[in-house]
């Protein structure tokens, strides 16, 4: 039977690569596969970049609203990189691929933003997948990060919209929750 998994994590803990690792064994099956990427996700434009700098092009930049093209049943698998940013609507079209098309897939993607708010896709895949699992990774302090410190021109910032795409002056560091409650409580900032 396809399942929906969900692979979380906090920032820089390996997930695009993880992703990519996934997709090189498939083909290496010879199995089909379709790689997937919300298309509100501008870094990279129409590829999975990983930090360690392995790539590939995606075959679908997947808009909200948009049909996920998953052919006459001739995929095994389909893999969701920043599963983050998709919408409810393609998270619950997701679980119809896996359950009513029989294609697996395996959405990576981030649990929580810089404020330790939820993501809609990320909230609703926890909610529905099948299989949850957490990709680990540590804090500079030794702890497990579970947090995402987002900071602008090297200062923790804890507003701002949701999104904001590591573009040079905007940078994403993971931290531990009690990281993440020294930096806001230094900066001043509460919870919302």
């Amino acid at each position: 039977m396809a399942k929906l998994h969900f692979r979380y994590a906090a920032m820089n803990a390996g997930k695009s690569v993880a992703l990519l690792q996934v997709g090189h064994n498939y083909e290496s099956l010879g199995k089909q596969m379709l790689i997937v990427k919300p298309a509100v996700d501008s870094k990279g434009g129409d590829r999975v970049i990983s930090r360690l700098g392995v790539e590939r092009p995606v075959d679908f930049l997947w808009a909200d609203g948009d049909a996920l093209p998953v052919g006459d049943g001739d995929l095994d698998v389909i893999l969701v990189d920043e599963a983050q940013f998709l919408s409810e609507r393609q998270a619950n079209a997701l679980l119809d691929v896996a359950v009513r098309v029989g294609v697996t897939v395996i959405a990576y993607g981030l649990r929580t933003d810089f404020r330790g708010d939820s993501f809609p896709g990320a909230a609703r895949l926890l909610s529905i997948a099948h299989e949850i699992e957490e990709i680990r990774t540590l804090c500079q302090c030794g702890s497990k990060a579970t947090m995402n410190l987002r900071k602008v021109n090297g200062s923790p910032v804890f507003d701002g919209d949701q999104v904001a795409i590591d573009d040079g002056s905007v940078e994403y560091e993971s931290v531990c929750a009690a990281c993440h409650q020294r930096e806001r409580t230094a900066a001043g900032a509460t919870w919302a």
